[in-house]
């Protein structure tokens, strides 16, 4: 990762890389994982809320710092807010990242259009089954 660089873990559409890349966003490296103790949460928009029993499948991706907080200033998500997180790869090794997420005040509404969205986009990652179920759940 290069120093102007940051961690983030993704798990809504913006694990999307042609999404970010429409946004003149290139990620210098992309990685399948999870993060324990949070389950994913999707109102009008997704979030991820803690949860201990709860795991929650995402994308880690190197993006720069500016195009990070670019973002994450677009209006939609400007209520937004980073965290840290530990997040599993798939060797099982472990690396911190940033992850942003809506605070559980502001979770408000329904969005089965987002959910059926996000169902596609993590089939395609090859996400798990169970978690497609999760996610297909939130989408009726």
């Amino acid at each position: 990762m290069k120093a102007e660089e940051v961690t983030v873990f993704f798990y809504g559409l913006f694990m999307d890389e042609s999404l970010l890349a429409s946004k003149g966003i290139r990620p210098s490296r992309t990685a399948i994982g999870h993060v324990e103790g949070y389950g994913l949460r999707i109102g009008s928009r997704a979030t991820l809320l803690p949860s201990e029993a709860d795991r929650a499948y995402g994308v880690l991706m190197d993006i720069r710092a500016e195009d990070a907080r670019a973002l994450y200033a677009e209006e939609s998500v400007a209520d937004y807010v980073p965290e840290s997180v530990r997040v599993v790869l798939a060797d099982g090794m472990r690396e911190s990242a940033v992850c942003y997420n809506l605070p559980e005040g502001k979770l408000s509404g329904a969005n089965p259009q987002y959910a059926k969205a996000l169902l596609k986009l993590a089939g395609s990652l090859g996400l798990p089954t169970a978690y497609l179920d999760q996610i297909r759940q939130q989408a009726l």
